[in-house]
């Protein structure tokens, strides 16, 4: 009998299978070793370092991105003074510590603004070659880090100047909320700069300056780390199968002290396109880490370990029965039709056959006895009588026919097997509204959704700002010349989908790209200063809200330069992993961008959320500030937040406010993952049914049904049709014995008709 053929390896198997998940239930449903950290707050920090690398290499990359474009406008215009270089430069971009004109044939500084610029850097390296003007960073005298971009200015009537801009690498200006802080670390984990962190000047006891220097030790320790983590190659580095941030990133943990425990993600600058090799900031090694101390969670009491326990138990005293069911109705019956069949086969026929009571062994074994009879010569005499022939088919007393047959037993098993499966996965570990979820999540929840409130804002301040860089260079005489820089603009600002001129009747004067979708006129929407807004939304009732932006064109009497910003460009700032749905909402808090599908003004599609965002709304002290709350409904616990736009910039009184929420059975917290274990021990109870138990109709029931067929037509008498075995086990063995029975049969009817035959050929012959 082949090892993996027949009845018994599936029993086996299943056996098997039930002691392996009733091993794993004891040890996922119990304890399961807790972290005193839980992974959802260990991922946010992950998160809340990848939202500040991005800001971080955008801020670098538009730096870099604007300071180019400021000087190839410059050189497609007139002579332009140094001077008036660095003050129309500074009034436009608020983003450099110090600017510098200098001559690059007698090396003289033309001019300056901001922080002394230190030269002595400068070298023939920097200036040509592969890497010319390849912005670098330049430590200066107070030991402060500044980045250095440099773009040539090219008059053509005079020598040739070098502009100059010193940016800081600074943390960017985000929301670190309390308790958190956040380093710019460099290759080699040297910290260039840091935030969130108390003054110890400020503290008023000794204790509170002891924590703020373990703090302090823990972020220089966890930066080496970081740092030495980010020089692994990103592809590498990530796990299988994950997407999303492009570049290294990752969590660490710190020590504990006072209870608290200092937690840290990490991430390197990359950029947003990993096979775009043009990011200032992605080729400059740094690496942003966010640190939080937490506290740590108490143990798990010994009530888990017994859930665990229990229930493994209980999945064993049922797969007990389950096996011994099978063995009882199936294997054993089973067997002893393998062995009745082989001995009728080699002519044993001197007992009767042990016939099984029900089912198609039951049949089989019915079938076995006639044929016994056959062979032996009681089936003659029982045909010779009246009515033999019915008495035959129906002796032995088994051979009914039965709709379920061996099904049966099977689907007992699996009823006493999903009396274990459908509780587990269904009833037990199931969570709640009353979930606790830890304050952290809530926290960074509002935290990261201010993030990207700010991150718009910028991205609307931005736009305007590239508006009023590019105004400069209309000529409001020259119709072509205006379309051509319009032209040259929409390509280089792929944020815009048109670019048009406007006069004070609000009739388009020069246009680059789409149509305009709306109208935009001198006495339009207002702000709150009772200004004309350069930020404007329209196109209610449309499929898309209508974002412009506008700026005054120097020199053209009431000509404004308009830009309609693409709804796809801010929905591109929203999606973030870990934060959930995200939406920017107007004062009405009707929908203008969202990180999913939306339609044009909607409303959010919870009053809950509306309040948020009405409540958020509301002036504190110098401004609105961010909420964060728990929207506990039903069974379900939602972590929501809503952060208005504040800051400096045309976009901070626009009255847009970005709401964000997740369903909390996102968070990787205890009890979620303790309802998952659950889910997931009952799911493979239920593969575990369907591939025992479905081996074993396939392979022994089916086959058994169709055996029963064959030996009760062989039994009335259909001696012609050969029986051939699909499968070399019971079922199998027993198809051959009874083709060598029907052989038999079949010589004996032959004998029996050729010595009926010889008496008549003798009498003829006298």
């Amino acid at each position: 009998m082949p090892l993996l053929g027949g009845i018994r390896p599936p029993i086996a198997l299943l056996c098997l299978l039930i002691l392996a998940l009733a091993g794993l239930t004891a040890k996922v449903l119990g304890p399961a070793g807790e972290p005193v950290v839980p992974k959802a707050v260990l991922n946010s920090q992950q998160h809340f370092a990848q939202d500040g690398a991005i800001a971080l290499r955008a801020s670098i990359d538009e730096r870099v991105t604007d300071l180019n474009r400021t000087a190839a406008a410059l050189n497609a215009g007139k002579a332009t003074p140094p001077e008036r270089v660095l003050s129309d430069l500074s009034s436009t971009y608020q983003k450099w510590t110090g600017t510098t004109v200098l001559d690059l044939e007698s090396g003289e500084v033309l001019a300056a603004r901001g922080e002394t610029i230190p030269l002595g850097w400068l070298d023939k390296d920097v200036l040509t070659g592969e890497h010319a003007l390849t912005p670098r960073m330049v430590r200066l005298k107070t030991g402060d880090v500044r980045l250095m971009t440099m773009a040539v200015l090219d008059f053509g009537d005079r020598p040739q100047q070098l502009l100059i801009a010193a940016g800081s690498l600074s943390v960017p200006a985000i929301n670190l909320g309390p308790f958190r802080s956040m380093a710019v670390v460099a290759r080699g984990g040297e910290v260039l700069a840091t935030a969130g962190f108390e003054q110890a000047e400020a503290l008023n006891s000794d204790a509170e300056r002891d924590e703020l220097t373990f703090l302090h030790k823990q972020m220089s320790r966890l930066s080496e780390q970081a740092a030495e983590e980010t020089e692994q190659d990103p592809v590498s580095a990530r796990e299988p199968g994950s997407r999303g941030y492009p570049g290294v990133s990752g969590t660490l943990l710190g020590d504990a002290y006072n209870g608290r425990v200092a937690t840290a993600g990490y991430a390197s600058l990359a950029s947003a396109d990993p096979d775009d090799k043009k990011s200032v900031g992605a080729g400059l090694g740094l690496t942003v880490v966010a640190m939080l101390p937490v506290v740590q969670e108490q143990a798990v009491g010994q009530e888990r370990e017994l859930y665990g326990l229990v229930a493994a138990g209980a999945l064993v005293a049922f797969g007990l029965l389950a096996a011994a069911l099978l063995w009882m109705s199936v294997q054993r019956p089973l067997l002893a039709l393998f062995l009745e069949a082989r001995r009728l086969a080699r002519g044993d026929l001197t007992r009767p056959v042990d016939v099984p009571r029900w089912g198609e062994t039951a049949r089989v074994g019915a079938a076995l006895e006639r044929l016994r009879g056959q062979l032996s010569g009681e089936g003659d005499e029982a045909r010779s009588g009246a009515g033999g022939g019915e008495q035959a088919r129906s002796g032995a007393g088994g051979g009914r026919r039965s709709r379920l047959g061996l099904r049966a037993p099977l689907a007992l098993t699996a009823v006493l097997l999903l009396l274990w499966c459908v509780p587990v996965g269904l009833l037990l570990n199931r969570t709640d509204a009353s979930v606790s979820v830890p304050s952290t999540m809530v926290n960074d929840q509002r935290d990261r959704t201010d993030l990207v409130a700010d991150r718009v804002r910028r991205a609307l301040n931005e736009a305007q700002a590239d508006l009023v860089s590019t105004s400069r260079l209309i000529d409001v005489g020259d119709a072509d010349a205006t379309t051509g820089v319009l032209d040259d603009a929409l390509r280089k600002h792929t944020r815009y989908g048109s670019l048009y001129v406007v006069d004070d009747d609000g009739e388009v004067v020069a246009r680059a790209g789409a149509e305009p979708n709306a109208d935009w006129s001198a006495d339009g929407e207002t702000g709150e200063r009772d200004v004309p807004a350069l930020i404007r939304v329209s196109g209610e009732g449309g499929k898309k809200p209508v974002i412009q932006a506008g700026a005054a064109v120097p020199g053209g009497k009431d000509m404004t330069l308009v830009g309609e910003i693409r709804v796809e460009f801010l929905n591109s700032l929203l999606a973030r992993p870990g934060l959930g749905e995200v939406r920017v909402v107007d004062a009405e808090a009707r929908t203008l961008a969202a990180s999913d599908g939306f339609l044009a003004f909607e409303d959010l599609p919870r009053d809950a959320l509306t309040d948020l965002v009405r409540a958020g709304s509301v002036h504190v002290g110098a401004g609105p500030v961010e909420n964060g709350l728990l929207i506990r409904e039903g069974r379900s616990v939602t972590v929501a937040a809503a952060a208005p736009f504040s800051g400096g910039g045309v976009a901070a009184d626009i009255g847009w406010t970005v709401v964000s929420w997740q369903n909390a059975k996102h968070f990787e917290i205890a009890p979620y993952e303790r309802e998952d274990r659950s889910v997931l021990a009952g799911m493979l109870g239920l593969a575990l049914i369907v591939v025992c138990l479905g081996w074993i109709h396939l392979v022994v029931v089916r086959p058994l049904r169709a055996l029963a067929s064959s030996a009760e037509k062989l039994a009335d008498g259909d001696l012609k049709t050969v029986l051939y075995p699909r499968y070399h086990d019971e079922v199998g063995a027993v198809v051959r014995s009874l083709e060598l029975v029907r052989q038999q049969l079949q010589a004996r009817r032959q004998n029996q008709a050729r010595r009926s035959a010889e008496p008549r050929l003798g009498a003829g012959g006298r």
